[in-house]
């Protein structure tokens, strides 16, 4: 549900990162608010819970261009992984326009990400949005650790849609901007169709 501003001239589109918590969610975050230039971004928000913090900052990409004349701005969110937080996962999601799902790769969370996908597809039903049209990318976070799944078994278990699939380490940055270019080349492609 993108927002267009006529009187700024853009259009403001929202990227929700879900998963598990601890899964990496504020990592990706984190290391991409780090690495935008200052003059194309907001103040980052963090609203904290007892466990877990929910993020959100927009940027400005300048290399994207206009589409129509309006200029882009992405708003990225993290939801909170707990489940307990789970009526602040389904408020994150409205108005959603494109997600990123950061699977943790450790063994002992695949039944938190299985779980958590299927909250997530549970959500966007209650919100009228179609998972099978959604701008959605699944990353394997965490890929690192000797006790991460063999990418296969991952696939295997969190792969719904034919969706592209990332590697990352997002402590070191690897495969993050991988995933947030291909959500938004996804979400852009959405937008010039309709």
């Amino acid at each position: 549900m993108t927002f267009i501003n006529y009187a700024s001239r853009e259009i403001n589109c929202k990227i929700v990162y879900y998963g598990p918590g601890l899964g990496g969610k504020t990592t990706n975050l984190n290391y991409i608010y780090q690495k935008i230039h200052p003059s194309n971004k907001g103040k980052m928000v963090s609203l904290s819970t007892d466990t877990e913090r929910t993020l959100f900052f927009d940027f400005l990409p300048l290399e994207l261009g206009l589409i129509n004349g309006f200029k882009i701005r992405f708003h990225l969110y993290t939801v909170p992984g707990q489940i307990y937080y789970d009526a602040s996962r389904r408020l994150i999601l409205k108005g959603v326009d494109g997600i990123v799902f950061v699977a943790d790769s450790q063994e002992e969370r695949l039944d938190a990400n299985v779980e958590s996908l299927r909250n997530l597809q549970e959500h966007l039903h209650d919100h009228r949005y179609d998972f099978m049209k959604m701008p959605y990318i699944l990353q394997f976070n965490k890929r690192d650790l000797s006790s991460a799944l063999p990418f296969d078994t991952l696939k295997k278990e969190l792969w719904r849609k034919n969706e592209p699939i990332f590697e990352a380490v997002a402590s070191s940055g690897k495969g993050v901007f991988d995933s947030l270019k291909e959500v938004t080349r996804q979400l852009l492609g959405a937008l010039k169709r309709s």
